[in-house]
């Protein structure tokens, strides 16, 4: 989430990234510094349901959350959600990511965003999603030497040559979405052909012992044949007992 103060731009600055230590609360912007300020509960754990369906995609070796990016020209960039390109390396990225995703709500410098947006494109980023908090929920859809085109809640976004699986923009906002995505996607990373009929086939199994519990039956029925896959002598012992949250914990290690 970016709520960037925006410096006065005439000119160059002084500050190149490697001024800049991990952590820290700012981008630069042509060697200006742009402050990267705290965001609300809400509007984070948002953020985190992107960042768990691109990492779990089967295409995607590497992804995080805020990871900055040199993009020459004294710019360093850090979207939201990104996907690491290969010989990136282990300090600041010194390739741009080839998916960028920026979570935006009320409060937002619109310049700003254009001008990150820009930047990202130019680098080399493939596309950026720009995910709107504010309703109607939406995604904004960049693509260099494309317009940009809006994708609503019910559609879903592609991005071949990165991403394997469509990722649907409901799964971008919404954490049973996004959990239900990532557990689709791992089970298509562990061998599964047709991950959405393995994962309804548990469904349906769990529905027999009521709504709540057959849930939890289905996950970890899906869970199971992952496990499986993995080469665990025991799955269904494995996640006999697991909650939600630790099967998606386990599934996600």
């Amino acid at each position: 989430m970016r709520r960037p103060s925006r410096a006065n731009l005439d000119g160059p600055g002084p500050f190149q990234p490697v001024h800049l230590p991990s952590g820290s609360a700012y981008e630069l912007d042509r060697g200006h510094p742009v402050e990267c300020l705290p965001t609300h509960v809400r509007d984070g754990r948002a953020q985190l349901n992107g960042a768990l369906v691109i990492r779990t995609d089967p295409a995607v070796e590497s992804a995080g959350v805020e990871l900055g990016y040199d993009l020459g020209g004294k710019t360093l960039r850090a979207p939201d959600v990104s996907v690491v390109p290969a010989g990136a390396g282990e300090a600041w990225g010194q390739k741009a990511p080839p998916l960028a995703i920026e979570y935006v709500a009320r409060g937002q410098d619109e310049a700003e965003l254009e001008q990150k947006i820009a930047q990202l494109l130019a680098a080399g980023t493939l596309a950026v999603w720009v995910v709107r908090l504010t309703l109607p929920r939406r995604v904004e859809v960049h693509e260099a030497g494309r317009e940009p085109r809006v994708v609503g809640v019910e559609g879903a976004l592609e991005l071949p040559g990165v991403l394997s699986r469509p990722v649907t923009v409901a799964s971008l906002f919404d954490p049973e979405q996004a959990e239900l995505a990532a557990l689709k996607n791992l089970l298509d990373r562990f061998g599964y052909q047709h991950p959405d009929e393995a994962f309804a086939q548990g469904r349906q199994e769990g529905r027999e012992e009521g709504r709540e519990e057959g849930r939890l039956a289905g996950l970890r029925t899906a869970a199971a044949l992952v496990l499986r896959a993995r080469g665990a002598a025991d799955p269904e012992g494995d996640v006999a007992a697991l909650d939600e949250p630790a099967i998606i914990a386990l599934l996600s290690r």
